[in-house]
């Protein structure tokens, strides 16, 4: 339960301990305001689920490549352990609903996809794997992941997780697709293999053992729409049209769950459109309630004929002693009373004794939790632990307010909590009564030595296509474990029952399901002014370092970090932040080499004899918890000789781009613009004009104010325009030229970059550009080059993926009257 606790009725100290309060309330309690306690029929559902031992794992590229219909219809309709493994967390995606990219869109796309497995009833994995951007194939993708760290990772879920069948999203042969896409499948077959040898991978063997599925098969859609479908599409479409023959079983997962009545594509169709910072859940088309029929092609491994599940024994026979242990289950089905659930608790302690006694494996744990979970839903046993702060800094106590409420007549004793993070359990023997709930209240001193919360993939330097994870224990997790894990002991019918928690802080009760989680804070977070600072040779120049306290009277010492050849003066200095919130800047005077290049600069700050370097991040969607990372503090210094024009430059802005604060950093002073400021008195104080990232595709003021823009050209004016899409574009959608635009793109950020004018203006004044400029090139070389451009473009650079014609329209110049018009991809 996450809900926040306030009792009403009358208080009764029954004990009181020096670490601990202990209160039993005599009254209803606001813990109900949690999770729904589960149904009659979901315990029934639950048990069914208990005696099938069958389990599936579904594996793609990335978050919402997944089919929600396959796996609520597996989950909730078969009853399977069901998985998905995004071997990417989404991170290289485009984000529709704010500003972050890159690792923060990875981390909402994360929490998307919990939520989504929250409502199908899934579970979710992931690779190291990092979504870099777009890729044209496999051999591609392969060439910036590493390899055998993906192939591993994917063979460790498999070894964990034991599925007896693994479905692919897509083809591992070549197609017109996203080549994640392709690499998911080429490495989820040879996974398939590798998983059973013991001679693959064995370090994993320690904790692990090999495994075979029975087989991998391909989930086949509808071409490249289904697989990559729009927003709402994927969970509302028509078989694709594969004949029947080897190796193909088509299987039915229409239908509607068996406890709410919701039909699975209903669910699906929920559970999809989690997926808000891809556009999922917006104007999604109706949902198809009827039959639908899903294609499985075999890709290795035994051939199915009737179902996916052919030659699958999914009971517990399969598990040496299980047979008695099936026969119980059984019974226990057959005679639960789903209006007295309780009354099954004896044949549920007498299972869970035969469970105990089976040799461990994945499998056997699993559903020794999912029985546990079974029981305390019988006896109506609910447990909370609300922690009177969100955010702690490493050092401090925090308050926690446990709470326990049995709601069944059933003898149940609360014997104990535990903190295993700090090697502490309170232990006391507490009677729990029907609808009485008990309360212990404690106060808990975190670690002076606990790291500040941030997701495990993201807390060291990765490569640009892996994220590096230390601890091996983590990989394939969906999100870290508790910072501060919480364990209620309690006695059932003479058997111990172990609950876990974490301590959450009170929830909004207008949205509880966005509780957020106990997170460790640094006393103070760091930030540079700017992400990038431009140096000429040997100079020196200020750079600024914000400190923001997270707690009162926090004092120390701060500092600049740069490399060997770097001068930074001072050393440090002292500050001292009086209340929680205060912000004080610190500037630094950082010396240059005189040679060219870059170089990092980091900031960190010194408290009680301890550093820290956090820069404070805030994920916040309206959907999703709010998350805080915590990188270290960062900037970029540039060494570079770096020649200007003009002074004012206006900038109108597109989807969003740091184009504009780049030009500051330059020297230019930015006019943030709109559609109705291109007007000729304004634009005639501007030495140039530059359009963001899209802005044709995003702004409904830009057409009509085209004329006066151009104007300016003629008069002398240069505009540059950056990439835009043919999403929602007019064809005439820049007069006076004729523009039409493609989806080619050249993805391999490393391909050769080819001058076709070397002499031209934009090429020479005032700086000269050489093909040396483009080295260190990140992502994408560019994308939506134009397929036809006007006469008057002037094409200035080629560049081709390898094994493909160069593309010569990533830098078009056109004259036009006196001035330039410059469109760029």
């Amino acid at each position: 339960m996450r809900a926040s606790v306030r009792w009403r009725g009358i208080l009764r100290t029954v004990a009181s301990h020096a670490a601990f309060g202990l209160i039993v309330l005599a009254g209803s309690s606001d813990i109900t305001r949690g999770a729904e306690p589960e149904t009659g029929a979901s315990i029934l559902q639950q048990l069914r689920s208990l005696a099938n031992t069958g389990s599936v794992l579904y594996v793609a590229a990335h978050p919402d490549d997944e089919n929600t219909q396959v796996i609520t219809y597996l989950a909730r309709g078969r009853g399977y352990r069901t998985a998905y493994l995004s071997l990417t967390r989404g991170d290289g995606g485009q984000n529709l609903l704010g500003p972050q990219l890159g690792e923060a869109l990875g981390v909402a796309r994360t929490q998307e996809l919990l939520a989504a497995r929250r409502l199908d009833g899934g579970r979710q994995y992931f690779t190291r794997a990092k979504d870099f951007g777009y890729s044209k194939n496999a051999e591609e993708t392969l060439s910036v992941w590493d390899r055998q760290q993906v192939l591993g990772d994917i063979v460790r879920v498999i070894r964990e997780f034991r599925p007896d069948v693994i479905i692919t999203r897509f083809s591992p042969k070549p197609a017109p697709t996203h080549g994640h896409h392709t690499a998911s499948a080429v490495l989820a077959v040879q996974a398939f293999r590798l998983a059973a040898d013991p001679a693959a991978f064995p370090e994993q063997l320690r904790e692990l053992r090999p495994w075979q599925a029975r087989r991998i098969v391909h989930n086949v859609g509808q071409g490249v729409t289904a697989a990559n479908p729009p927003g709402g599409a994927a969970v509302a479409g028509s078989p694709a049209n594969i004949p029947d023959g080897p190796g193909v079983v088509k299987v039915e997962v229409g239908g509607h769950d068996p406890v709410s009545g919701e039909s699975f594509a209903s669910i699906a169709a929920r559970s999809r459109a989690m997926h808000k910072t891809q556009g999922f859940g917006v104007g999604s088309p109706p949902v198809h309630e009827g039959s639908r029929i899903e294609p499985f092609v075999l890709l290795d491994g035994d051939p199915a004929t009737k179902d996916l599940f052919d030659g699958v024994d999914t009971t517990w026979n399969r598990a040496a002693g299980g047979t008695e242990l099936a026969r119980s289950i059984g019974e226990a089905i057959a005679s639960y009373n789903t209006q007295n659930g309780v009354a099954s608790l004896p044949a549920l302690l007498a299972i869970r004794r035969r469970l105990a006694a089976l040799p461990a494996d994945p499998l056997v744990s699993d559903k020794r939790a999912q029985l546990d979970r079974i029981i305390q839903a019988c006896v109506g046993l609910e447990v909370d632990t609300v922690v009177d702060r969100a955010e702690v800094v490493p050092g401090e106590s925090v308050k926690l307010r446990h709470t326990v409420v049995v709601r069944s007549a059933t003898p149940v004793r609360w014997t104990a909590m535990r903190y295993n993070s700090v090697h502490r359990a309170l232990s006391t023997a507490v009677e729990l009564r029907p609808n009485k709930p008990v309360v212990r209240e404690t106060s808990q001193v975190v670690p002076a030595t606990a790291p500040p919360s941030q997701p495990y993939w993201l807390r060291t330097q990765g490569t640009p296509g892996m994220f590096h994870v230390d601890d091996l224990s983590l990989i394939g997790r969906a999100e870290d474990p508790p910072s501060f894990p919480l364990e209620y002991v309690f006695d059932v019918g003479g058997q111990t029952l172990t609950i876990a928690g974490e301590p959450r802080p009170a929830a909004d009760p207008a949205q509880p399901a966005l509780q957020r989680r106990l997170e460790v804070i640094a006393p103070v977070s760091l930030r540079f002014l700017t992400g990038v600072r431009l140096f000429a040779p040997g100079a020196a120049r200020p750079v600024t370092v914000e400190l923001t306290a997270a707690r009162a009277r926090a004092a120390g010492t701060v500092q600049l970090d740069a490399p060997a050849g770097w001068t930074v003066t001072p050393a440090s200095q002292p500050f001292r932040l009086a209340a929680p919130g205060e912000h004080a800047r610190f500037t630094f005077t950082v010396t240059a080499p005189a040679r060219l290049g870059t170089a990092p600069l980091g900031a960190s700050a010194e408290i009680n004899g301890r550093r820290f370097d956090q820069e404070r991040l805030e994920v916040r969607y309206d959907h999703l918890p709010l998350e805080i990372l915590q990188p270290p503090a960062h900037a970029r210094a540039v060494v570079l000789d770096l020649a200007t024009r003009g002074r004012h430059v206006g900038y109108l802005p597109g989807a969003g781009d740091d184009v504009a604060a780049a030009l500051e950093e330059m020297g230019y002073e930015i006019t943030s613009l709109t559609g109705a400021d291109l007007t000729p008195e304004r634009l005639s104080r501007l030495d140039a004009v530059v359009i963001g990232i899209r802005a044709f595709n995003v702004r409904t003021d830009l057409a009509e104010h085209l004329p006066a823009l151009f104007a300016y050209v003629e008069t002398g004016g240069t505009v540059v325009a950056q990439y835009n899409t043919l999403d929602g574009l007019p064809e005439n959608w820049l007069p006076p030229f004729q523009l039409r635009l493609s989806r080619d793109r050249v993805t391999d950020e490393h391909a050769p970059v080819t001058i076709l004018a070397p002499a031209h203006l934009v090429l020479t004044t005032p700086n000269r550009i050489t093909a040396a400029d483009f080295d260190g090139w990140v992502q994408e070389r560019g994308l939506y080059f134009p397929s036809q451009w006007d006469e008057r473009f002037t094409t200035v650079l080629a560049a081709g993926d390898p094994g493909e014609k160069p593309l010569t329209s990533g830098l078009l110049v056109a004259r036009l009257g006196k001035g330039h018009f410059v469109y760029t991809c």
